[in-house]
């Protein structure tokens, strides 16, 4: 089976309809991840939507719920994941960015595993 091109991955709202080409060094794996992230599904707001379409209000939303369920034991890795949502947060805001699908995908691509938008080791098969 053939990799899938970018057409196939039709923009989605809240996505820039001017972003820039990727880099020439970028592998199209890269690529993908980045795609795969995006659309990611995350619960925020009442509902289940793709991670690309988090306003920064939800994105601070989701920071301090995190940040008030860190507790001690078992608990406390959620405190890191907390700062990575409060991050973000910062990051969206520094940006002007409105949701999380304004941002640059290949830096969500790095932050994502400390998000837990995409689990450590990249599956929860693992």
């Amino acid at each position: 089976m053939s990799a899938p091109d970018e057409a196939a991955f039709p923009e989605r709202p809240g996505e820039r309809s001017s972003a820039e080409p990727p880099a020439a060094d970028q592998s199209s794996a890269d690529q993908l991840s980045a795609e795969r992230i995006l659309s990611e599904r995350v619960f925020a707001g009442g509902r289940s939507k793709p991670f690309a379409e988090l306003t920064r209000e939800e994105v601070e939303a989701r920071a301090q719920e995190l940040r008030s369920a860190t507790g001690w034991g078992p608990t406390a890795r959620v405190a890191s994941v907390a700062v990575a949502w409060r991050e973000l947060a910062h990051l969206m805001t520094n940006s002007g960015a409105q949701t999380v699908g304004e941002l640059d995908p290949h830096e969500l691509a790095a932050r994502a595993q400390k998000l837990w938008v995409v689990p450590p080791g990249g599956s929860l098969l693992c």
